[in-house]
C-alpha cells in the first residue's frame, strides 16, 4: 500500500515518515483512521465514564444511554457547523455534505450538538441535567486529544510557518499552502503542528478536570473550568491555524471568537458563584455564632441556678423550688396583701386596748361614790 503522505520533522531529525489515511479495508470498503480514531475515543470515554459513574451517584447504564444519543448528535452538529462556515465548498455538490471520510468536522459544532442531545434526553427522562453535564465534561478533552491524532494522519489543521525544532513539513502541507497563496505562507518551510499542541493541551486539561471534579461544590463548576481551559488553548491555536473558519467574508475567526466568549463566560460564572457561596457561608456562620451565644447564656443561667441551690443546701435551708407560671405573683399584689394584713392586726390591737380601759374607768367611779 502506497503512503498518502511523507511527513518530516527536520528539527528533530525525522524524515519521510510514511502516513496512510486508510487503516484497513473490509470487503473492498476502506476504513479511514479518522473515523476509526473517533470511534476509539468514544469507546474509551464510555468505558472510563461508566466505571466512574457510581462514585457520583450515576447509573452506568444511564451513561451508556446518553452516549447513544450524544454520539450521533455530536457528529451531526460538527458536520453542520463546518458546512455552514464552508458553504462555498458544498453549495454546488450537496451530496458531498454527507461524506466525512476526508474530515470536515468542526469540534465546536460537535459540542453544541452533543449538549443539545443531552438536554433533550434528560428532558424526556425527567432527570436533572446539571450533575450529568459536570460529570461528563471531564471526558470531552480526552476524546478531543484522540481525535487530533486523526488530524495528523490527514495532514490537516496545521499552522503557519515556524522555525521551531518541532516544525513539520510534508507533501500534504506543501500541496495545501501552494493551493492557497492568499495565506502568505511558504510551502517549502515547516509549519506549526497545531494538532500536536491541542493533543498535549487537551490531555493536560483532562487530568486537571478529573482532579477538580472530585472536590467541586459549585453547580456547573467543572463545566466552567473546561470552558476557560479549552477556550484559552483553542484561542491560541486558532490564531496560527491556516484552515480557520471565518465569519462571513471578514477576518474574524469563528472559533477564536467563540473561544474568547467561553473564557469570559466561564470566568464570570465562577466569580459570581463563588461570591454567592461566600455570602451563604457567612450567613451560616453568623447564625451559628448567634445560636452558640444563646446556648452559652442558657448554660450560664443554669449554672447560676445550680449554685444558688447548692448554697441554700449548705446553709440548711430548703432549696427554692422552681416557680411555675401559676406561682409567680406580681410584687404589687404581694405588697397589697401585706399592708392589708398589717392594718387588720393594728385595728384588732386598738379594739382590745379600748375594751381593757373601759372597766378600769368604771371601777374608779365606784370608789369615788
Amino acid at each position: 500500500m502506497t503512503s498518502d503522505f511523507l511527513v518530516s520533522f527536520p528539527g528533530l531529525g525525522i524524515y519521510d515518515l510514511p502516513i496512510n489515511r486508510v487503516a484497513f479495508s473490509v470487503f473492498g470498503v476502506d476504513v479511514y483512521w479518522y473515523g476509526l480514531l473517533i470511534a476509539v475515543a468514544a469507546v474509551l470515554c464510555i468505558i472510563i465514564s461508566g466505571r466512574e459513574a457510581e462514585k457520583f451517584g450515576i447509573d452506568p447504564d444511564f451513561v451508556l444511554d446518553n452516549f447513544l444519543v450524544v454520539l450521533p448528535s455530536m457528529i451531526i452538529g460538527a458536520r453542520l457547523y463546518y458546512v455552514i462556515f464552508s458553504w462555498d465548498m458544498y453549495k454546488d455538490d450537496l451530496l458531498s455534505i454527507f461524506d466525512t471520510r476526508k474530515g470536515g468536522l468542526a469540534f465546536y459544532g460537535g459540542v453544541i450538538g452533543g449538549l443539545l442531545g443531552i438536554i433533550i434526553f434528560h428532558k424526556i427522562k425527567k432527570k436533572k441535567v446539571e450533575p450529568f453535564i459536570d460529570f461528563l465534561v471531564v471526558y470531552v478533552p480526552l476524546g478531543q486529544a484522540i481525535g487530533r491524532i486523526g488530524n495528523f494522519i490527514n495532514q490537516e489543521a496545521f499552522g503557519t510557518n515556524t522555525d521551531m525544532p518541532w516544525g513539520m513539513i510534508s507533501n500534504g502541507t506543501k500541496a495545501y499552502l501552494s493551493a492557497h497563496p492568499e495565506l502568505g505562507q511558504n510551502p517549502d518551510l515547516p509549519v506549526h503542528p497545531t494538532f500536536l499542541y491541542e493533543f498535549i493541551g487537551n490531555m493536560i486539561l483532562f487530568f486537571i478536570l478529573h482532579r477538580f471534579r472530585k472536590n467541586n461544590k459549585i453547580p456547573y463548576g467543572t463545566t466552567a473550568l473546561y470552558l476557560i481551559g479549552y477556550g484559552l488553548l483553542r484561542f491560541f491555536v486558532e490564531g496560527i491555524r491556516t484552515d480557520a473558519l471565518y465569519i462571513g467574508n471578514g477576518d474574524l475567526r469563528a472559533s477564536q471568537l467563540l473561544s474568547a466568549l467561553m473564557v469570559i463566560g466561564g470566568i464570570i460564572y465562577l466569580i459570581v458563584m463563588r461570591k454567592k457561596r461566600r455570602s451563604a457561608r457567612e450567613e451560616a456562620y453568623d447564625q451559628l455564632f448567634e445560636d452558640s451565644l444563646a446556648e452559652r447564656e442558657n448554660v450560664i443561667h443554669g449554672l447560676s441556678d445550680e449554685k444558688s441551690t447548692a448554697e441554700a443546701e449548705a446553709e440548711g435551708l430548703p432549696a427554692a423550688a422552681p416557680e411555675t407560671e401559676e406561682q409567680k405573683i406580681p410584687e404589687e399584689t404581694e405588697e397589697a396583701e401585706e399592708q392589708s394584713t398589717a392594718a387588720g392586726a393594728e385595728a384588732e390591737e386598738q379594739s382590745t386596748a379600748a375594751g381593757a380601759e373601759e372597766p378600769a374607768e368604771v371601777s374608779a367611779s365606784a370608789k369615788e361614790d
